[in-house]
């Protein structure tokens, strides 16, 4: 689990790729005095666990999946990437729970300048809009931020200054993907609407053709 909070901003220095997925090397010297093999870490949004580490630097495996889901497809050496460490206990809760389970890609279409900050705006598929609201909660590229304005296959979400200066999204282009994941409670929300829905159409008939009563 996640918060959304950017820790530090590594730098990739080597991408692997196998057949299987692949192997990704981190140069992350803040989050690797923190976190051990066997720990997971959030890149760019995405939950993958330490597999190696070697004084500053971190290394991760990436399956075809979470390749295929998100943007870490398309990282290589020398890009920079957003990093945060798991939640612990007792750990301030900055922004919002994150699962490190990113929902689809998104593509920047918009960068409005208003005063000192940036208004971003990203297009996603419609099937998913059914999870953002304007002040609603959405991770992008790992990072937590709060919803501006929606559209029928778009969101807007503020960028102040120092989420542009310590996060990538600082770097980000018209055009550029990134990572999306929604709020988890909306989703458990309508899992618990479909369910309350599926069992109104319990009656005596459906309860005496699949033998709970005679």
């Amino acid at each position: 689990m996640f918060t959304g909070i950017v820790r530090e901003l590594g730098e990739v220095e080597r991408v692997e790729a196998s057949a299987d997925g692949a192997r990704l090397t981190v140069h992350a010297p803040e989050t690797a005095s923190c976190v051990q093999v066997g720990d997971s870490v959030a890149i760019n949004g995405v939950c993958l666990t330490v597999v190696r580490k070697e004084g500053e630097r971190l290394w991760f495996d990436a399956v075809q999946e979470t390749l295929r889901r998100s943007n870490l497809g398309a990282l290589k050496p020398g890009d920079r990437v957003n990093l945060e460490s798991a939640l612990r206990v007792g750990d301030a809760m900055g922004g919002h729970f994150v699962q490190g389970h990113v929902d689809t890609t998104g593509v920047v279409q918009r960068l409005v300048p208003q005063g000192n900050a940036v208004v971003m705006v990203i297009g996603v598929d419609r099937e998913w809009m059914r999870y953002v609201v304007p002040k609603g909660s959405v991770a992008v590229d790992g990072v937590s931020l709060t919803v501006v304005d929606t559209g029928v296959s778009d969101f807007s979400v503020w960028l102040i200054p120092h989420t542009r200066k310590v996060t990538t999204l600082g770097h980000r282009r018209v055009g550029d993907e990134v990572n999306v994941e929604f709020d988890m409670l909306a989703k458990y929300i309508e899992r618990l609407l479909e369910a309350r829905r599926e069992s109104a159409g319990v009656d005596m008939d459906l309860l005496r053709r699949t033998g709970f009563v005679e």
